[in-house]
């Protein structure tokens, strides 16, 4: 059995690209600059009217980004996710496999495959309808456990927490995880997402979380500290690790007690989305492939500088082995 890094849980989007007028926005009744959700036929008439206008379309959600961002930094990822039976479920596999990742999941009958229309007008502001489709029919029958016994970190996305299918095959991955001593690494998602489960996500870092992400959002919300300092120190109480983002102020890595410092990168940021989801695949990447934690603090925050100086979540300029190995020495 292949054994891997990281094993990734999350929801299965293809991020659709398109550049478009103001006037597109208005026609279709669309809030510019948000996430809006959608449901199946309103995603169809806002693709429907993308015809025929250059498309960029690649494998997307939070946990799919993290997983793709530690496979092109070189580690071994997989994924669980659920995928309509479709061109665009079969485009959602095949990308994640191009990039090594594996991924075997039976389509879902009769849902579309999520996807994310993410229009991009002139002024460089991104408006994004998500339509969850098929991905939220995730299950815990979803979960494999041969998989997840060969991994060393399952990672969650928190936006699972918010369908009870979906949430109980986040649980079920937890604790597999649990009982083979696999480590279990959980992301906020959403400063709106710790507002509406707050509890819960206490619990779950008291609990079976042994790395937590969040920003610096979410970590005030979380804890009621105003100083990122105090918020990490308490997450960190409770959560043997805890990697917290501060945007252009770098990030606090908290390990064994210890808080590491980790300076932002100066960067003309144009596109910050998948930042975080960025900054999680490439401090994963450093921790299961023998970096200390702060070294892995400072790879994550050269990644998620270099992924917001451009447009999209994934690199388009790759990390060499020579750059990976030079942040480990300056580290």
């Amino acid at each position: 059995m292949t054994s891997y890094d990281v094993l990734g849980v999350g929801n299965a989007l293809v991020d659709i690209q398109a550049q478009v007028e103001d006037s597109i926005l208005s026609e279709l009744s669309i809030d510019k600059g948000i996430m809006t959700l959608v449901d199946d036929q309103q995603q169809a008439s806002v693709l429907s009217r993308l015809d025929g206008r250059p498309l960029n379309r690649c494998a997307g959600g939070s946990a799919a980004n993290t997983i793709v961002a530690l496979a092109e930094f070189g580690g071994t990822g997989a994924f669980i996710a659920k995928i309509g039976d479709d061109e665009v479920g079969e485009f959602f596999i095949k990308d994640m496999r191009d990039l090594g990742v594996k991924m075997d999941v039976d389509p879902a009958k009769g849902s579309p495959t999520g996807t994310c229309a993410v229009l991009i007008t002139d002024d460089a502001q991104r408006s994004m309808m998500t339509n969850l489709g098929a991905s939220a029919t995730l299950q815990s029958s979803d979960i494999d456990e041969s998989l997840i016994k060969a991994a060393k970190y399952v990672y969650i996305e928190g936006y699972l927490l918010t369908g009870e299918t979906t949430k109980a095959a986040a649980y079920r991955a937890m604790d597999i995880a649990k009982q083979h001593g696999v480590k279990v690494a959980f992301t906020a998602s959403d400063p709106f997402l710790v507002n509406m489960i707050r509890d819960e996500i206490w619990d779950l870092i008291t609990g079976p979380v042994d790395l937590f992400f969040c920003n610096e959002e979410e970590a005030k919300s979380l804890t009621g500290e105003a100083d990122p300092i105090a918020c990490a120190a308490k997450i960190h109480d409770h959560a043997e690790n805890v990697a917290l983002t501060l945007g252009p102020k770098g990030s606090i890595v908290m390990h064994g007690g210890e808080a590491f410092p980790i300076e932002g990168v100066e960067v003309k940021a144009i596109d910050t989305t998948g930042a975080g989801d960025m900054y999680a695949g490439a401090l994963l990447y450093g921790i299961t492939n023998g970096m200390t934690w702060r070294q892995a603090g400072h790879l994550a925050s050269q990644a998620s500088a270099r992924v917001v100086s451009q447009m999209g979540a994934r690199l388009e300029r790759k990390f060499t082995k020579e750059e990976i190995q030079s942040l480990s020495d300056l580290a």
